[in-house]
């Protein structure tokens, strides 16, 4: 059942941008963070809310900066969901509904890295040090990682099938996506590693 809270929310999120609210669909989830999808098309914002009250109110924030937004873009073959238009609403957002800058650089941070850049290119109170801070994590996990031993050696990718999988007859790992569309156009070659 949605709690009172989201539905005020939701509503005067979009009475005050002139907007339609979309239909909230909210469901719990045994673990802290929260998650959610806007489908615009279907007028829909689903949320699985978990414990972290405060998560829940950025995860809604979230999705509803992408049903007020800009809509998604492709470059080169991708939607871009999260672009600087997209951060540019969902920071105005979390200010006028009482989520603290800091908060919200840690929460959008940890879930799409991008959003430490975008806040810097913005000028967000203390988005310079969040980002600091994500690039020395980044820069210790690399220097933790060991140095990969090679499994099995470069070799031509033979592709078989394996029940619904598709995988090198010669290593056995499993070829999935582009590459596998590429594969199956002209041949190639690869190598399997493992870290540790």
């Amino acid at each position: 059942m949605t709690p009172a809270w989201a539905t005020r929310l939701v509503d005067e999120v979009c009475t005050t941008a002139g907007m339609r609210p979309p239909l909230l669909r909210w469901r719990r989830a045994p673990r802290s963070t929260s998650t959610g999808l806007t489908r615009v098309m279907a007028g829909t914002i689903s949320v699985t809310a978990g414990t972290d009250e405060l998560d829940q109110r950025v995860t809604l924030l979230h999705e509803l900066a992408h049903w007020l937004g800009p809509r998604p873009r492709r470059r080169r073959g991708r939607v871009i969901h999260h672009d600087a238009a997209f951060f540019q609403v969902a920071f105005e957002l979390y200010r006028r509904h009482g989520i603290p800058d800091a908060e919200a650089l840690e929460r959008e941070g940890g879930r799409h890295p991008s959003a430490l850049r975008h806040a810097r290119a913005m000028g967000v109170p203390g988005a310079d040090a969040a980002w600091q801070t994500h690039r020395d994590a980044l820069r210790e996990r690399a220097e933790r990682q060991s140095v990969p031993r090679i499994l099995v050696p470069e070799h031509t990718v033979r592709l078989v099938r394996d029940g619904r999988w598709t995988r090198c007859s010669v290593c056995g790992v499993r070829i999935v996506g582009p590459t596998l569309k590429r594969l199956r156009r002209r041949s190639g070659r690869h190598v399997t590693l493992a870290v540790g």
